[in-house]
């Protein structure tokens, strides 16, 4: 997916108030994007603003985040903070459960190429008809 198609931010307001501490990937599903974020490492030679901690810039938007996260020393690719109002749980190798609980986490921002969560997305995805990789359906490549 080209970069300016990544969606931007549900509540551009809202963007910075998030917590710091949430989950990193996983779920299989997106709801909505809450913020990009862009992690700073002093030790990498980002600014130090936090005596010497890690720290993220939040941006509404992927182009943004991207533009900074190319102009600032020490920083990383940016990653998208998402909503997950219920998302696929994996308890080990191709053992899942749907998980109803809302949850935050940070995904890679390829991973927005993939559809937003429908209704039947996790069903589908969970039904003993799915198709052999199931992953076809989170990608929206399932019939």
């Amino acid at each position: 997916m080209p970069e300016n198609t990544y969606p931007d931010a549900i509540d551009p307001s809202a963007v910075g108030t998030y917590p710091a501490g949430v989950k990193t990937g996983g779920g299989y599903v997106w709801d909505e994007v809450l913020e990009y974020r862009v992690w700073c490492h002093p030790e990498r030679g980002a600014p130090d603003h936090h005596d010497g901690n890690d720290y993220f810039e939040a941006f509404a938007t992927y182009a943004d985040a991207l533009a900074f996260s190319r102009d600032t020393v020490g920083g990383d690719e940016p990653v998208a903070l998402i909503l997950q109002r219920e998302h696929i749980n994996e308890k080990e190798p191709g053992v899942y459960e749907h998980v109803t609980q809302e949850r935050l986490t940070e995904w890679p921002a390829e991973f927005l190429a993939r559809p937003k969560r429908t209704d039947r997305t996790i069903p589908d995805f969970l039904s003993p008809s799915a198709p052999p990789n199931r992953l076809d359906v989170i990608r929206g490549l399932a019939r």
